[in-house]
Formats: structure tokens, C-alpha cells, sequence
């Protein structure tokens, strides 16, 4: 029986408490948040994706407010990392001492520093560490990679990614605003599609972003990813859109040979445009990204033979382009990715 904690219990510690207890084999034992009325059993705080509002059962689960309370009293063999990026790092690494492997909420932290804080610490502990980059994991993309990888439909010719949300709107208040605990919108929401596209397309040479900047964050970004020979490759998001809207993640990619567009506001979600023939949808893996991604980590505690989908590297690399996209930003200018931390 795996004992899993889980550290931050706003909307995602809640998401993954709906993920670990849907296991078989694992048990939560220990729930830690700073704010004692959050470790309530009460539906949680709302985001972008359905899940995580329900009422939980917390009985037999032991409840802190300190983080080292918990390691000293609590043997974990894993732990989901839930609490506001800033404090990523330093949480890790304390669970990671503490003889336990981590999941942490994406993305990965605020600074490269930070980040290859955490890889070390890893190496050094002998734990596994995974960054929930769970765009990695959901059906429509991991779908769509095949697609790309299998060249059935020839070579990619532009891949164009969307992510919008109404965060800037409706949580207000909320410690997504602070971006030094966050890192705005860049680093909490863009990032996703960041890493999605070193995923599927690898290091760019360079990044060029473009966005709107007037409340003093960045509320909007458009980034060009620059491949030499390959691909025309951008990323716009934004979480300044109205409450009407809501959220919403999308992507269109131009084929030799067939156009492949996912709307998450659409049913059916991914429909696949061929050149000859009628459009599909194809057949897509149960689950979320978010069970998905948990699974996965699972099935690297316990080696079992499977590809890694995610690396501690591959998180700080994405880490790497998201300075070089605020950078560009600033500068006005695009950033050569020369090397990574």
C-alpha cells in the first residue's frame, strides 16, 4: 500500500485527491495547508477544469498546518505538491530529504535556479520527481502527437496553440495575481502549451513574444517558437478573458497532409481534416490528464518499463523558454535559446 500525502489543499491538492483515491493500492494518509479552514471537507475553490469542487471524505487522514510537522511525524512513500509556485521549490526539496518521491504541480518554479535546486536534490535523495505538466497526458494531445510522430499525414507546417481563461476576472484576491508567488499568467497558464511545444517540436532556436502588458502583468501573450527548416510554431494565452468565455484550450496543426483542430468548447473535441476523405474523430484514451499524469508517476516509483513522458529536465527546460519568452518580452526583441540551465 503506497502512503501518499498531499501538501496545498486549494483547487489542485483537491485534484489530486479525486486522482489518489480513485487508485487502487494507495492510500492518502496526511493533508497539509497553512490555512486550517481549507482542510475542510466542503467543495474547494474552483479553476479551469471540473473536478475539484466536490465534498471530500477527510476522515482517518491526518491534518497539518506546517509542512515539517508532517515530515517529522508522517512516514509518505509519495507526495503531491499543491502549494503557490513560489514555494514549489523549497517544498520539494524538504519532501524529497525526507526519503519521499514528489509530484509537483507545474510549473516546475519560478527560476531555473530554483529548478535545478530541485533536480538536485532528486539525484542526491534517490527519489523520482515529476512536474505535472498534465497537458503531457490529456487524450486530444498525446493524440495528437501520435499523429505528428507516426508521419502518416507527412511533415508538420504550422502548429498554432490556444489557452485562455477568465483568472484576471474572477479571482481576484487570489494569490495568482502576486506574480512573484505565481509568475502571472506566463508562468501559470501559458506554460502549459510552452512545454507542450518542446514536447512535440524540441528546443527552439529561438523565442519571440509579443503582449499586453497595461495592468502592469502580463495578461496576454503571443509567442513565435523559431525552428530552423521545421515547423511554423505559436502559443497565445491569456486569462483576461470575460466570464462568459471562460476557459478554454485549442490547437490547429497544418499537415502535409491533413489538418488536425482541438477545441475544448467543441463536442466532439479533436476532429482530424484529411485530404482525401470525409473528417473523424479519433478514438482517444480514458481519463484526464490529471489521472493520467499520476499514473504515470506511479508506474515510475514502482519501474515499471515504460517511456518517460516527462523528465525533471524537461521541466526546467520549459522553465528555460518561459524566462526567455518574459525576456523577449522586455526586450522587445527575440532571444536566442543558446543553452539551457
Amino acid at each position: 500500500m503506497m502512503r501518499v500525502g498531499i501538501i496545498g489543499f486549494g483547487f489542485m491538492g483537491r485534484m489530486h485527491h479525486r486522482c489518489w483515491r480513485a487508485l487502487p493500492d494507495v492510500r492518502i494518509v496526511a493533508l497539509c495547508d497553512p490555512d486550517a479552514a481549507a482542510l475542510q471537507s466542503g467543495g474547494g475553490p474552483r479553476g479551469n477544469i471540473a473536478g475539484a469542487s466536490e465534498v471530500v471524505d477527510l476522515s482517518g487522514v491526518a491534518l497539518y498546518t506546517d509542512p515539517a510537522e508532517l515530515f517529522a511525524r508522517e512516514r509518505l512513500d509519495a507526495v503531491s505538491i499543491t502549494v503557490p509556485t513560489h514555494l514549489h521549490a523549497d517544498v520539494s526539496v524538504r519532501a524529497l530529504e525526507a526519503g519521499a518521491h514528489v509530484l509537483c504541480e507545474k510549473p516546475m518554479a519560478l527560476s531555473c535556479a530554483e529548478g535545478r535546486r530541485m533536480l538536485d536534490a532528486a539525484a542526491r535523495a534517490g527519489r523520482h520527481l515529476q512536474i505535472g505538466h498534465c497537458i503531457r497526458f490529456w487524450p486530444e494531445y498525446v493524440k495528437a502527437r501520435e499523429i505528428v510522430t507516426d508521419g502518416a499525414f507527412g511533415r508538420v507546417i504550422s502548429a498554432a496553440f490556444r489557452r485562455f481563461s477568465a483568472t484576471a476576472r474572477t479571482r481576484r484576491g487570489c494569490w495568482f495575481e502576486d506574480a512573484s508567488q505565481s509568475g502571472g499568467m506566463l508562468f501559470d497558464l501559458h506554460s502549459h502549451d510552452t512545454d507542450f511545444v518542446q514536447h512535440l517540436f524540441g528546443l527552439p532556436e529561438s523565442v519571440s513574444s509579443h503582449g499586453d502588458c497595461a495592468s502592469g502583468g502580463v495578461n496576454h501573450i503571443l509567442t513565435a517558437y523559431r525552428y530552423a527548416g521545421g515547423p511554423l510554431v505559436t502559443a497565445e494565452g491569456g486569462w483576461a478573458m470575460t466570464p462568459s468565455h471562460g476557459f478554454q484550450m485549442a490547437f490547429t496543426l497544418v499537415l502535409e497532409k491533413a489538418v488536425v483542430c482541438f477545441d475544448s468548447k467543441r463536442s466532439p473535441t479533436l476532429t482530424v481534416y484529411p485530404e482525401t476523405g470525409e473528417p473523424f474523430s479519433p478514438p482517444l484514451e480514458a481519463g484526464d490528464g490529471y489521472e493520467r499524469q499520476i499514473r504515470h508517476f506511479i508506474g515510475r516509483i514502482r519501474g515499471e518499463r515504460m517511456p518517460a513522458v516527462i523528465s525533471p529536465h524537461d521541466a526546467l527546460t520549459t522553465l528555460r523558454l518561459l524566462e526567455a519568452e518574459r525576456e523577449s518580452l522586455t526586450a522587445g526583441q527575440a532571444v536566442e535559446i543558446k543553452e539551457v540551465c
